[in-house]
């Protein structure tokens, strides 16, 4: 009998101790990053640390509900959780508090709640759901169109309260479509559609359109065993020039200045000296000072609590988005290195155990996890480096703040309680 529960309640330890080394490090560097001088009392509430250990220690109460449930109730119960879910993006309109711009978040006292990071395991849950329906079968428009449909919700809600950034991790969602089947022409459009875009905003119309139908018809006349007519390259041509001017379009009157200014700077798309030199003391002040900080680290870092810029607050955001500059300036090469592969090991583990699953239900939910935490992941680090344009989204289980680690908390949990429950589903 004590055979059986240990088998029935057996939790993967490499996962839990990743993400205890994750909140751990993240802690420590969000007290180098938030302290104003000398820490007497790390339950301050007054500072970012001390309310941070507070959400660490809620975070252990979520853990022990989260893996007291039965794993069959996240499945029943997926559809409820997913409405309450939109429900609450939905009361941001009306009860909604604005910080910095965006309408994300719920003030509660002194304590706020954004309702977009619990959205993220609510939307996979339903997905999984759907997904794994018996009748569900994504070769076909109708389930694909379902299956868009729930994640295209969430997205919307949230991109009309002004955050891109977390609209953008829904994307994450198509990786686990691509697993379950869908098919490959979809990641080529998307892909391509990419690429467009960032070559017309690069190289103009022009020079895009010429490129493209060089492409295009190179591939044509490539295929001669199997081609087509060529009615059908000359269509594919007028929709990439249309979608073409339609990104030019949207960055010139749909973006905002900000917005169209980082781009501009990630592009090098700004060539008036005079202006060049105020965006980067405006949109990239930010990641300037991110990226000297990160460099001034070098190979060992300059040790705990001894960044100048860390400690000089040079940073805006430090212990928020821009968490892995600190990681950078104070434990240096060797650091960032260590949280990089601390990630790898977590999203290639429940890869690894998501294709081990029986259920589907509890695959489809993995690689959304997996997904979700592989896009933050790359766009919070790419975006602190300068690799990708400043979006705000924090580095998960590692950025200060109650939301972002009680969402990722329950995410992650639902899994491994998904997971130790496999050995019953056999």
């Amino acid at each position: 009998m004590i055979r059986e529960n240990q088998k029935r309640y057996r939790f993967d330890w490499i996962i839990i101790i990743v993400y205890l080394l994750l909140v751990g490090f993240g802690y420590l560097n969000i007290m180098s990053a938030s302290h104003t001088g000398e820490i007497t009392n790390y339950f301050d509430m007054n500072q970012s640390y001390g309310k941070q250990l507070v959400f660490i220690g809620l975070s252990i109460v979520l853990i022990v509900l989260i893996l007291s449930f039965e794993a069959k109730f996240y499945e029943r119960f997926s559809s409820i959780i997913y409405i309450v879910a939109i429900l609450s993006l939905l009361g941001l309109f009306i009860f909604g508090k604005d910080i910095n711009g965006a309408r994300s978040w719920y003030g509660i006292g002194s304590m706020t709640i954004q309702p977009s990071e619990f959205a993220k395991f609510a939307t996979a849950l339903a997905v999984a759901k759907h997904i794994s329906d018996i009748q569900t079968n994504l070769k076909t428009i109708k389930d694909q169109l379902k299956a868009v449909a729930l994640i295209f919700l969430p997205a919307l809600l949230i991109l009309l309260q002004n955050d891109a950034g977390s609209t953008l991790v829904y994307g994450a969602f198509f990786f686990v479509f691509y697993r379950e089947g869908l098919q490959q022409i979809y990641v080529l459009i998307g892909f391509s559609l990419i690429f467009l875009a960032v070559l017309a905003l690069k190289f103009g119309i022009t020079i895009t359109v010429l490129s493209t139908a060089i492409i295009i018809f190179g591939l044509y006349f490539l295929k001669r065993k199997k081609r087509t007519s060529l009615l059908q390259p000359i269509a594919i041509l007028l929709i990439a020039t249309v979608f073409a001017y339609g990104v030019k379009l949207f960055y010139n009157h749909g973006l905002k200045p900000h917005q169209q200014n980082r781009i501009s700077l990630w592009l090098r798309l700004e060539k008036d000296p005079a202006k060049l030199e105020l965006m980067k003391k405006r949109e990239a002040y930010n990641l300037i000072q991110s990226e000297e900080a990160i460099s001034s680290g070098g190979f060992a870092g300059k040790g705990f609590m001894q960044g100048i810029r860390t400690t000089g607050k040079f940073v805006p955001e430090q212990d928020t988005d821009y968490i892995f500059s600190t990681v950078g300036e104070e434990w240096g090469f060797l650091g960032s290195s260590f949280v990089v592969i601390l990630f790898i090991i977590l999203i290639v583990r429940i890869l690894y155990l998501s294709e081990q699953q029986k259920s589907q239900f509890s695959r489809v939910y993995g690689y959304g996890v997996a997904s979700i935490l592989f896009v933050h992941f790359t766009i919070n680090i790419g975006m602190v480096m300068g690799l990708i344009p400043t979006v705000g989204i924090p580095l998960p289980f590692f950025s200060y703040g109650g939301s972002g680690l009680w969402s990722f908390t329950i995410l992650l949990f639902i899994f491994i309680k998904l997971d130790s429950n496999k050995i019953n589903e056999w």
